[in-house]
């Protein structure tokens, strides 16, 4: 999408993803930046430190990055349905049921990593083959109105939020 995509309203997402929606100021952009960021966070990262949890309880950091593909793969299907015009309300997820069913601890940090890549060049595809008509679209999702230029904003937040939780609280520990 070559124009900027304006900041959706307050009508146009549930009022949980304002968390995601204020951290981003062009989706596109922070989209194709954040596999950057990632990268450079994660660059010196083992696979041994790859399972720190900075508290009891707390997914590790492989969990974390399979939570996130996991939540655009969703967040993108969502914004594929809305966009062609399915009025169908789509359900929610339990995000703490996913990631211990995702085996992330078992994994190489690398295929996680090439996961991440693919998940995101799918997304970054799909939003840029929309029409701007299409990003005003709106539906229903977890119970709550959303349309598809709300889902590109909280698909770029959500991942700005965890690149965040990363810098902040996981990182500091492996200093």
């Amino acid at each position: 999408m070559s124009t900027p995509l304006a900041r959706p309203a307050a009508d146009e997402y549930a009022p949980y993803y304002h968390t995601y929606v204020r951290l981003v100021e062009d989706p596109f952009r922070q989209l194709r930046e954040q596999p950057i960021q990632l990268r450079q966070l994660l660059a010196s990262l083992t696979d041994e430190q790859s399972l720190l949890r900075y508290a009891p309880g707390k997914w590790s950091i492989k969990e974390s990055l399979v939570h996130m593909i996991d939540t655009e793969r969703i967040f993108a299907y969502r914004a594929l349905r809305i966009a062609r015009g399915d009025t169908t309300a789509l359900p929610g997820f339990e995000q703490n049921d996913y990631v211990p069913a995702s085996g992330a601890d078992d994994r190489p940090l690398s295929s996680i990593l090439t996961e991440y890549d693919a998940v995101r060049a799918a997304t970054l595809s799909l939003l840029e083959s929309l029409r701007p008509q299409d990003f005003e679209r709106r539906g229903t999702a977890s119970n709550n109105p959303v349309s598809v230029r709300a889902m590109a904003y909280i698909l770029a937040g959500h991942e700005a939020h965890h690149l965040g939780i990363l810098q902040e609280r996981y990182l500091p520990l492996l200093a």
